[in-house]
């Protein structure tokens, strides 16, 4: 007697948007989706190296000003830090109307959370009952403009080292990645860097303020670590939270790569070009967030946070990446 036996095969179909945890994961979208026409320029008013060009230019210091204008002429984060309903409106509609013109993608960086950056050279943001009003405000000036924001640098990572930050804090992004989800905008989220978190933490906040609902996330932001490594962190770290998020790398400042310090460092550079990838991986693209030549605050010689230093404008021009 011959038994024939028979294996079947149970082959499981998850519904579109379900990992193999069974979390609903949103449908993350192409590069080229994620950033339809590239990257924008800022308008003029907006461009803080570019207003610093122009000056030069009017005192007749053509050779200063060329210089400026290798970061001026690149695609610039936007970044909205007013708590001011009414004036971050307006910055977001100039924006949004100028990169309309362009027919390309403005990134935005939300960065006016409370408490923001534990009290130390960033400190400011809005009182706690006033952020997801601002951030209502923000949305409905960028709604339908398929603009990218960045939400809240360093406002995940810093948990690490400001554990005050860790009760309020990520309840307090998941909501807003709620008020930003479903305007057609695409959003990521802080993810720090290669030294600041462990892998399994990061991952861990990250799912806790809505990363499931959200493009990715960001790394490197103000940040000098190289490309290679940061993107080796990011691809970490994309595993370890699951469903397959995508993100990008600020190379604003990296061209010569980490400088013993993430404060004004001497030596820096100016990473490469801005600009999408061909969409074959999880990195949607390279993107000049922080600004080129404001100090990161009162540190090495610098100015107050946010101010342009010329000097050190100059210096990562001249320490470019070639």
């Amino acid at each position: 007697m011959v038994v024939a036996a028979f294996v079947t095969t149970l082959v499981l179909v998850l519904p579109h948007g379900t990992d193999t945890s069974g979390r609903h994961v949103a449908e993350r979208k192409s590069a080229a989706d994620a950033f339809p026409g590239g990257l924008a320029r800022q308008p003029a008013d907006e461009n803080q190296p570019g207003k610093r060009e122009s000056e030069a230019r009017a005192d007749g210091d053509d050779a200063t000003a060329a210089k400026i204008a290798v970061i001026a002429d690149q695609p610039i984060a936007t970044w909205l830090t007013n708590p001011s309903i009414t004036a971050t409106r307006k910055t977001v509609r100039d924006v949004v109307r100028n990169a309309e013109q362009q027919r390309k993608t403005p990134v935005f960086v939300l960065y006016a959370v409370p408490d923001r950056d534990c009290g130390s050279y960033s400190k400011g943001g809005t009182e706690a009952d006033e952020y997801l009003p601002w951030v209502r405000a923000a949305v409905s000036a960028m709604a339908g403009s398929k603009a990218v924001v960045l939400v809240e640098p360093d406002a995940i990572a810093q948990i690490q080292v400001c554990k005050r930050l860790e009760q309020d804090r990520l309840p307090l992004l998941r909501k807003a990645v709620g008020a930003l989800a479903g305007h057609g905008l695409t959003v990521y989220l802080d993810g720090g860097n290669e030294n600041r978190v462990p892998t399994a933490t990061m991952a861990k906040w990250l799912r806790a303020a809505g990363v499931d609902r959200t493009q990715g996330f960001f790394t490197n932001v103000s940040n000098f670590y190289r490309v290679d490594q940061e993107r080796a962190y990011a691809d970490e770290l994309a595993d370890a939270i699951g469903g397959d998020p995508h993100f990008v790398i600020d190379v604003s400042r990296n061209g010569q790569g980490w400088r013993g310090t993430w404060c004004n460092p001497d030596g820096a550079g100016l990473g490469q070009a801005p600009h999408v990838t061909r969409g074959t991986t999880r990195l949607d693209a390279l993107l000049w967030v922080k600004t080129p030549g404001l100090s990161d605050g009162t540190c090495n010689g610098g100015p107050a946070a946010g101010q342009w230093w010329e000097s050190y404008a100059l210096g990562l021009v001249e320490n470019r990446r070639r």
